[in-house]
């Protein structure tokens, strides 16, 4: 397979840049709900000072970046044979 036929299999359709879109803004906003909320995640009342940990546990810094390779990761493992065993590994 040449170059060409490859990137052009690898295209995402509107419909699938969507949903990964989706699921990343979603995770990004559960992320920062654990990081930083004790309680109301999903706002259902105004954000009061109470809602918010005085001492956060984790920073924002590196969480979009790995919940985009996780939204992407999920499309591979979904859409192909891939073995997710060999998609992340804890050494650089």
């Amino acid at each position: 397979m040449d170059m060409k036929t490859a990137s052009k299999k690898f295209v995402l359709s509107p419909h699938e840049l969507r949903r990964i879109d989706a699921w990343w803004r979603a995770a990004n906003y559960l992320s920062v709900g654990q990081i930083f909320l004790f309680d109301n995640p999903l706002l259902k009342r105004p954000l009061e000072l109470a809602d918010v940990k005085r001492m956060l546990l984790g920073h924002w810094g590196t969480t979009p970046g790995q919940n985009f390779i996780y939204a992407h990761l999920n499309r591979v493992i979904g859409t192909s044979a891939w073995p997710p065993a060999a998609a992340w590994s804890t050494r650089c």
